[in-house]
Order: structure tokens, then sequence, then C-alpha cells
């Protein structure tokens, strides 16, 4: 037990409670500390006990409960400690930007969101350094980190294949399109719908911004091709399904249209795999090499990208009445990127990276 009996008037206690708030909001450990070493005195708890929680010696809880019988509550204020004030060292915030990466799981908690009073906890545990919360996110900032939302990846991914695409069919990929001097056509198709589409803009905070919109559930619909060597855009659009017998339609007009032997990158959609398809490549074998992407891997067909664009300058926030004016907005942005490109070419930056970095270790 304490060497003194100490208790606390209502008002003595409500000042406490107050000073005690403003010290966590301005994250002033030590007057945190000195506050509940003095309540718990007061709650008659041991020294030893008090100590041991604040991580603190017995010595240190006698000389608070001093200042306070002296000074009052005003006698528990912290002034600014000597020397080097407590902050991260660089070799601290890496370990917390790794603890940040691996997730909230792997650091125990039940949650797997990260929140700022999460981050604060884990600061105090590990390093013993209090910040405020408000400060959280600032310091997280300055790590290079920012607040923004997840997004899906679908577990159907095969992590091997996706390498194997990467270190092997790719390069192998480059070799055949410089041995033959062959094109390297990225495909995929997009549709666009009558209703529009919606994307983010800014507005008078509170006035949330409305488009108008037919409600029509029609799309029109767009095969394209993209060349990693010129940037050249090859499409055909339509207003029906998309099937087998209008993808070898639109392949054979990109035949036509060009002499180099093609090196065509497509993804396992039904009608680019099916037995029409396959014998249609078989006719054109002399021609036409086809390479199919690890499944559920969009973000190796750099084409993806290509149709945001046009959705972000075409369809984003517009009106279509008639399905007239939805045609006549995507055949205009659609021609427009067909002659843009440079455009087109800096969409293949992740391969240009991956080629470069294999002829440099070669």
């Amino acid at each position: 037990m304490p060497s003194i009996r100490l208790t606390l008037a209502n008002t003595t206690f409500s000042l406490l409670r107050e000073l005690l708030c403003k010290a966590q909001h301005k994250g002033d450990l030590r007057t945190v500390k000195r506050i509940n070493a003095v309540v718990a005195v007061a709650q008659q708890h041991s020294y030893s006990v008090i100590a041991s929680i604040l991580d603190v010696c017995e010595e240190s809880i006698r000389l608070w409960v001093k200042a306070f019988l002296l000074k009052g509550p005003n006698g528990l204020k912290s002034s600014r400690p000597p020397g080097r004030p407590a902050k991260l060292t660089k070799t601290q915030k890496c370990e917390l930007a790794a603890t940040i990466t691996a997730g909230p799981h792997a650091a125990g908690y039940s949650g797997a969101c990260w929140r700022s009073p999460m981050i604060q906890h884990i600061i105090h545990e590990k390093f013993g350094v209090f910040y405020s919360v408000q400060y959280i996110a600032q310091l997280l900032k300055n790590m290079g980190f920012s607040y923004q939302k997840a997004r899906f990846v679908s577990d159907h991914k095969d992590p091997e294949k996706r390498m194997e695409w990467l270190e092997k069919t790719w390069p192998e990929i480059i070799k055949h399109a410089k041995r033959q001097h062959a094109a390297i056509l990225f495909g995929d198709e997009a549709s666009f719908p009558q209703w529009g589409t919606l994307t983010y803009t800014w507005a008078e905070r509170g006035q949330q911004p409305t488009i108008k919109t037919s409600g029509v559930r029609k799309g029109y619909k767009v095969f394209g091709l993209i060349d990693y060597f010129t940037g050249r855009f090859f499409y055909r659009a339509q207003e029906g399904r998309l099937k087998s017998e209008s993808y070898a339609g639109f392949l054979q007009s990109v035949l036509e249209k060009t002499q180099e032997h093609i090196i065509l990158i497509q993804d396992g959609a039904r009608y680019h795999t099916s037995k029409a398809m396959q014998e249609f490549f078989g006719r054109h074998k002399e021609r036409l090499t086809v390479y199919q992407l690890p499944s559920y891997s969009p973000d190796y067909n750099p084409i993806e990208k290509l149709w945001k664009e046009i959705k972000k300058d075409g369809t984003h926030l517009h009106y279509f009445p008639t399905f007239n004016d939805l045609v006549d907005k995507v055949e205009e942005v659609l021609l427009l990127f067909a002659n843009k490109c440079r455009k087109v070419l800096s969409l293949f930056g992740f391969y240009r990276d991956l080629s470069d970095s294999l002829e440099n270790a070669v």
C-alpha cells in the first residue's frame, strides 16, 4: 500500500480528468503517466503495482505525488524534456512500415483495416513513443503512405504462371518478334453502355453531381488491338454480342491491312479460344502466332488502360439520349486514339521496363 493516504475532491478529480484529456490529445505521455499515477495512489494501489504498470520507478511516483500536494494538478504538467525529443528513428520507421504493409492481422488485430488509433497503439507498444492520433496521418504521409481504397484481386490468379509469363514467355515473344520482324499485338474488347458511365469530379460540398441517363441497357461493343512496336491501334465496333465469328472477322481485317507476321496476345475469353477460333488460327498459322495471357491477369494487358482512357474522354458523365449519340461519341474517341500512336506506346511502359531489364541482365 502507498505510504500516504490521498483523497481527491470531486472538483480536483474533474480538473485532473480535463488535464488528462488535453495531455492525451497533445501526445504528452509524461503528463499522462503522472496523472494516472496520482489517481492510482488515490485509489489505494501500491507504488510497486503502479510503477510496474506505468513502467517507471517508485521514486518517480513519490516525486509526482509530492508535486501534486504542493502545486495541485498543475504540478503534474511535464516541462519539455532535455535533449532530443522522443521520435522514431529511421530504423524504427522502417520496422513500422513493414508492420503496416504486413497488415493488421499479422500485428494481432482482429480487423483488416488500419486506423490511426491502431497505429498509435503499435508505435507506443513497440517503440515507447506516444504520438497524438491527429499526428499519425501526417507521420504516415511523411513515410510514403496514403489513405486509399482497397481493390479486389481474384483468388484464381496463379502466381507461378504469372511469373512464368514475365520470366519466360515474354522474353520468348520478344525474341520471336525480332527474329521474324513481327508485330506484337495485345488484344481485348470493351463495351460502352448507353446508360453512361460515372467517375469522380469536383462539385460543391454536399451537392452530389447528377448525370441524366436514358436507362437503356444497350451497349456498343469494340474489338481492339494495339501494337507494341508502333503504337498502332486497330479496332472494329458492333452492336451485337461478341462472338467467335465477329472476332475472326476482325482479325481477318487486320491481316488484310498488314504484311508482317503478327504475334497475337489475348486473354482466355470463350470466343478467343473456341473450336472455331482454333480452326481460324490453324488456317493462318503462316501469318499468325497466338499467345494466351495468364488467367485473371488484366494488369498484364496494356489495352485495358486504353479502354479506360477512351471511357474517360468519351463516356464518363455523358448523357446519351439515343444509341446513335453513343455510337457517334465512341467512334469519335476511337478515331482520336487511332491517331495518337505516342499515347498508345506510353501504355507499354511496364513491358518496356521489363525488356530493358532483360537486356541489361544479358
